[in-house]
């Protein structure tokens, strides 16, 4: 998919298409926008389409898919493969009789595209359901209008030649390593220093899935009341067991669980639309308080922020202030009349404000430069050319530090190395750079011996944003044989 918005950005004349980011985003975006009218459809299978419309716009508000609608990967994409999916199940779970084929081939098409964007992630959420459901039902007799013998052939046709492909160009090294290692290892382990305890998602939750949220914690006692009928016990089905997966998996993303969030937006919709204003007495209300409560934290999160590190948020940010704080103040005065439903459809527009102000005021500005290291590595080694005139081209490579962002932002032959490998390319010829991290740097030395003509041209320090630690990287600089 990335592939072919390059290409259509190239035939368009979008210079620098292959090296600009933003060109990469717009399959997460689209992805995200596919989920979240998903949603809209797939909660048409249980109710009208005010309540629709609500489970959609709760989705769609989400911190979560605003966030992964911004970055080049594939979860976004997913958690729509599931979501269609899932809206496909359902309808014929509840007994859906026309159009069966149709639903069929929606529903074996996103398994297959499911299978292509992130291997076993999507057809494992509706395998889980079928087997939750087939209890609760003693058989899943219901399950033969999925078409299974068909369907799976038909996924098996999108997903072979891509696979046929890949195995012969990697002589069969890609199953080994994404399924040997990259899966696996997140499964026996904590992946990438992402390493959890269970109920990390469900804390986690209260922060992604705002605004959302606290409506489904007005809409437990509901579902748990409605636990047993055929509309609540296929959300379940579609939200417990991938859940509990997750938890007991030892590497943790909080993304991972991000296409569970729609079967919570439909519940959380069908319990405003049968319940309406009841969901708000006595204390239920004191939870619709982190509504305005988590915007007006993020605020003062950043503001922190830029005190501690002495740098101003971008203009974005005192832009959106007054709208946050206004809109939060007037939702919080609202919630001692307004109806639930209205409350709801206002929630989107704090959501923007919160989102404006954070994403264009302090992800893109000052605030954010202990994490910004990629962009200050490409100008480290900027400065490293500049102070060798002696060499036309200085060579880079990178140890340990492998962000494709450092890929986009300096040149895509960077080279990616061992610690011995980065010192025999560092020796092997002039006019060229090495980024080491203090991890391997004593590694790099030994191996790199003497270097006569080898410097460090600086350091810089930062904190890695996808994961959280801090680095300290010297750049080791071969230049033009005197």
């Amino acid at each position: 998919m990335q592939a072919a918005v390059v290409r259509g950005a190239e035939a368009l004349g979008v210079p620098q298409a292959r090296t600009s980011i933003w060109v990469y985003r717009l399959p997460s975006l689209l992805g995200a926008i596919a989920a979240a009218l998903l949603t809209y459809w797939a909660a048409l299978a249980f109710a009208g389409r005010r309540t629709a419309l609500l489970a959609g716009l709760l989705f769609a508000s989400t911190l979560i898919i605003g966030v992964e609608a911004r970055l080049a990967k594939t979860d976004a994409v997913m958690a729509a493969t599931v979501v269609g999916a899932m809206g496909a199940m359902a309808r014929i779970y509840l007994g859906q009789t026309a159009g069966l084929w149709k639903l069929a081939a929606i529903f074996w098409s996103a398994i297959g595209l499911g299978l292509l964007v992130k291997g076993p992630i999507t057809p494992m959420v509706p395998l889980l359901a079928l087997v939750v459901l087939g209890v609760k039902e003693r058989g899943v007799g219901w399950a033969r209008g999925l078409k299974p013998l068909a369907g799976l052939a038909w996924a098996l046709v999108l997903v072979a030649p891509w696979f046929i492909l890949i195995m012969i160009a990697t002589d069969g090294a890609f199953l080994r390593d994404s399924v040997g290692q990259d899966m696996l290892g997140k499964v026996s382990s904590g992946k990438e220093s992402h390493g959890a305890p269970p109920l990390t998602y469900f804390a986690a939750f209260w922060a992604t899935a705002w605004p959302m949220a606290p409506f489904a914690a007005l809409a437990a006692p509901f579902v748990w009341a409605q636990r047993r009928s055929r509309q609540i016990a296929f959300l379940l089905a579609w939200l417990v067991p991938t859940w509990i997966v997750f938890e007991l998996t030892p590497t943790k993303l909080p993304h991972y669980v991000m296409p569970l969030y729609p079967a919570i937006a439909i519940m959380c919709a069908l319990a405003i639309e049968r319940l309406g204003d009841q969901l708000m007495r006595g204390w239920r209300r004191v939870v619709l308080y982190w509504l305005p409560a988590f915007p007006i934290l993020l605020v003062i999160v950043a503001l922190g922020g830029a005190v501690w590190l002495k740098e101003l948020p971008g203009l974005a940010f005192f832009f959106g202030l007054p709208i946050i704080v206004t809109l939060a103040y007037v939702m919080a005065r609202w919630m001692a009349w307004i109806k639930l439903d209205a409350l709801v459809f206002a929630t989107p527009v704090l959501a923007i404000a919160a989102y404006f102000s954070i994403y264009s005021g302090v992800m893109t500005g000052a605030t954010m430069n202990p994490f910004a290291l990629s962009p200050r590595l490409a100008q480290a080694l900027e400065r490293v050319q500049a102070a060798n005139p002696g060499c036309s081209d200085i060579a880079p490579a990178t140890i340990s530090y492998r962000e494709p962002s450092l890929v986009f932002l300096t040149r895509t032959d960077l080279a990616m190395l061992g610690a011995e490998q980065a010192a025999a390319f560092l020796n092997e010829a002039p006019c060229r750079a090495v980024l080491v991290e203090s991890r391997v740097e004593s590694r790099f030395r030994e191996a790199l011996g003497l270097g006569a003509g080898v410097s460090v041209s600086e350091r810089l320090q930062g904190i890695n944003i996808n994961g959280g630690r801090k680095l300290d990287i010297g750049i080791y600089v071969r230049g033009a044989q005197p």
